[in-house]
């Protein structure tokens, strides 16, 4: 039985032993624990009177609220965890009437004013895929996706707004939500009947690909966006989200239909687009570039890249921050590209990154408290088919559980499945609930039965 299926069995059977003894439960259960006394991990720490309790983070949110509380439930929802109600509520509270998000919303009980405060691509995209993942919100993912339909471009794919030219990442975020909300992106195709793929592997830098002859090792690789000229320049946060899209994937990776099945069989070897020198041409293929068989070929060549790079750097990669021209690393997109390689079954070089993270984990600042970076580096370690609460000794959930409302039910250490104990936070049972209920019915039943055999000895 799946945790999602245990939980909802076991909510029922609760609600029938209340139903049958309520008056003496409700006169014999201790006060529910608090969140401090609740807490497993850290203790929570005020979060700033003008932010909502249930959102994660303390940081202001008004340009990424919505998508690190969607990073969190997904990492909580891929380790086990069943989110705060409080938590997964503020999500949908900050859904437009339309299905679309924003970046924040600070006044919900206001209608979306797209002028202040317009709908956001990535964010609903994000949205979609955690509330699809967490179940129970089947009409605000509908809605979502809806609206995303509604601005689809004509060559199938996004841009990060209504309007805005495709771009990889954004086109890849749809369709990790198409994917998870159920739905077909091959099928879900523009008026012109261009599909999102069709649109992502337009980005790909291919042996035909403008410019190409200049840049070698660069094949398979995916640029954010064409330039003005129309030239692909390569980008290793838009191929590490292509890549993984590119396998109808969401960022939520399940270890288990990643790569080969067996788990102890060999990581799948990564494979470079070789063109053949001096044609510009894919090696053996004479149509003049692409790449040959489809999607599937396409993110392996992306891996291919992704792989390269990394290796290049030691195992991450690094990027120039605005005003310093010192290259640093580059922590999120190496966590990004961990999932990619995974997800095409490349297992070594995902694990041999996902390393590189971990023992470099408290250089990083963000993964101190900040949600999305936590919840990047869980999913990581998911993908990998590793611990998705830990790396390398650090218990992330701890973690992320104290930068915002404590689980409503916490995984199993052994197994990641979720525990029998649950949290009053969000509306679900403890489990010492369960135990004087069923005490306190059984009492009952002894109880009226030694009234009946006084009264039979009478």
């Amino acid at each position: 039985m799946s945790p999602r299926r245990r939980r909802a069995t076991v909510l029922a059977a609760a609600t029938v032993l209340c139903a049958s003894a309520a008056p003496v439960a409700s006169a014999t259960a201790p006060a529910a624990p608090s969140r401090a006394v609740a807490a497993s991990g850290p203790a929570q720490h005020a979060k700033p009177s003008d932010l909502p309790d249930g959102l994660y983070g303390d940081a202001d949110p008004r340009y990424d609220g919505v998508w690190r509380q969607s990073m969190a439930l997904l990492a909580l929802d891929g380790a086990g965890a069943v989110p705060a109600k409080k938590a997964v509520d503020w999500l949908t509270g900050q859904q437009c009437a339309d299905g679309s998000f924003t970046a924040y919303r600070a006044d919900t009980a206001k209608k979306c004013d797209p002028d202040a405060a317009p709908s956001d691509v990535n964010a609903t995209t994000l949205a979609v895929q955690a509330l699809a993942a967490i179940g129970g919100r089947g009409q605000e993912v509908r809605e979502g996706v809806e609206w995303l339909v509604s601005v689809q471009n004509k060559d199938g794919g996004w841009g990060s707004g209504d309007g805005e030219p495709s771009d990889a990442n954004s086109t890849s975020l749809a369709i990790g939500a198409l994917h998870a909300a159920g739905r077909n992106p091959a099928k879900t195709t523009a008026p012109g009947g261009e599909s999102p793929y069709d649109a992502l592997l337009s980005l790909q830098l291919t042996c035909s690909s403008k410019g190409i002859e200049d840049a070698p090792g660069q094949q398979g690789a995916f640029a954010y966006r064409p330039d003005k000229k129309g030239k692909l320049t390569p980008n290793n946060d838009a191929t590490a989200a292509a890549s993984l899209a590119a396998l109808g994937e969401g960022v939520l990776v399940d270890p288990e239909n990643a790569g080969p099945k067996n788990k102890n069989a060999k990581s799948k070897p990564v494979t470079p687009l070789k063109c053949a020198t001096g044609s510009g041409d894919e090696e053996g293929d004479g149509d003049g570039g692409g790449v040959p068989g489809g999607r599937e070929e396409a993110a392996g060549a992306g891996a291919a890249y992704l792989a390269s790079a990394l290796k290049k750097n030691g195992g991450h990669f690094t990027t120039v921050m605005p005003g310093d021209d010192k290259e640093q690393p580059d922590y999120a997109n190496t966590a990004d590209a961990v999932i990619a390689l995974a997800a095409g079954g490349h297992r070594n070089e995902a694990k041999s990154s996902l390393t590189w993270l971990a023992d470099n984990l408290d250089k990083w600042d963000k993964s101190k408290n900040d949600p999305a970076a936590l919840g990047s580096l869980m999913l990581a370690s998911r993908a990998t088919g590793g611990d998705p609460a830990k790396l390398g000794g650090t218990d992330l959930l701890a973690r992320l559980t104290d930068t915002g409302p404590r689980p409503a039910q916490l995984p199993d250490a052994d197994n990641g499945s979720s525990k029998s104990e649950k949290k009053d936070d969000g509306g679900t049972i403890p489990v010492w609930a369960f135990v004087l209920v069923g005490l306190a019915v059984g009492a009952g039943f002894g109880i009226l039965l030694s009234g009946r055999r006084k009264r039979q000895q009478l």
